[in-house]
């Protein structure tokens, strides 16, 4: 089974080009979906997270806001949650591709925001990256509630710069010409890889 790595910084459309594959029929594993589950009451990260930093949970469901106010600019801190996070990710990743695999899938398509950071594109076969233009990414950013210039420069530095992220892909969606133009570009990434004899 072919496995597509999806990623791209925020803001970019990354969401919306999921929602594309799994328009075309194949199963999509959202890290961020899961990551929200995890922390929700009765969540496996929820208890860990409680022993790391305890303001930041409340009976039983972490507050995120707050868990991102407490890490954000704070490597150490960073490190400390992602320690706890990323094995329960990779976890459920394992059970959506054997899962996947067993119903017969050729393609699986895993959408992982950090991808490259966390260099988890060498576990893909294919890394497709959602990309637009610079002003189009920050417009969209600052239109989010509560969002400052402040706290984008924080996210941002997190992340691989996107043209380093662009360089680095199979495959580029551009998500700035609207989510018709996106959708054809993705089928025709899905097309490609059938040509090659990949699905």
């Amino acid at each position: 089974m072919l496995v597509v790595g999806l990623t791209g910084s925020i803001a970019m459309g990354k969401s919306e080009t999921a929602r594309m594959f799994a328009r075309l029929g194949y199963p999509v594993f959202d890290a961020d979906a899961v990551v929200h589950r995890l922390y929700d009451t009765g969540g496996a990260a929820a208890p860990l997270i409680a022993q790391e930093f305890p303001s930041a949970v409340s009976d039983g469901k972490v507050d995120r806001p707050l868990l991102a106010e407490l890490v954000t600019g704070k490597p150490e801190a960073l490190a400390r949650l992602e320690t706890i996070v990323h094995p329960l990710v990779r976890r459920e990743q394992h059970k959506f591709l054997e899962a996947a695999r067993t119903a017969g899938h050729s393609v699986a398509v895993l959408d992982i925001p950090l991808l490259f950071e966390t260099g988890r594109d060498k576990d893909v076969d294919v890394v497709v990256v959602a990309s637009a233009p610079e002003d189009v990414q920050k417009a969209r950013m600052l239109d989010r509630p509560g969002m400052t210039q402040e706290k984008l420069s924080a996210i941002l530095a997190r992340q691989l710069p996107d043209s380093e992220k662009r360089r680095r892909a199979d495959f580029v969606v551009d998500t700035s010409k609207g989510l018709d133009v996106a959708f054809e570009q993705v089928r025709a990434i899905a097309d490609q890889l059938k040509r090659e004899g990949k699905t």
